[in-house]
């Protein structure tokens, strides 16, 4: 089946997208070998040249490797690598508009932060 696509950004992006969520999220691991494009686009119904672009973005980022005649591998220290440029982003990007929000409707980050650890402790039991 095939996944769902937004119309707001291009399929190879939100395809680089996904699999940079995966290497953050452990599902791919660093060393490990990416999907062939051919697979990628037969599974998604894309086009490979698609699958291509968003592959080459991850390689132009340096979070995946070539191996010549072997595939695409997610490059050593590219989980971390991802962490450090994500957080960037989220405190230059989306932390600003959080706080402001939550000021906005007068929550304590401090209280918040301990109410989700105490529902962590429950979710635990």
């Amino acid at each position: 089946m095939a996944e769902e696509w937004s119309e707001h950004q291009p399929i190879y992006v939100q395809l680089h997208d996904r699999i940079v969520e995966r290497i953050l999220d452990g599902d791919l691991a660093e060393g490990e070998a990416l999907p062939s494009v051919r697979q990628v686009a037969a599974r998604l119904r894309i086009n490979p040249l698609t699958v291509s672009k968003g592959y080459q973005m991850l390689v132009d980022e340096g979070v995946v490797e070539k191996r010549r005649g072997r595939g695409m591998y997610v490059a050593a220290g590219a989980r971390e690598t991802l962490r450090a440029r994500e957080r960037e982003r989220f405190l230059r990007e989306e932390w600003p508009a959080i706080r402001a929000r939550m000021r906005r409707l007068g929550l304590d980050p401090a209280l918040m932060l301990e109410e989700g650890e105490r529902e962590g402790d429950d979710h635990g039991r």
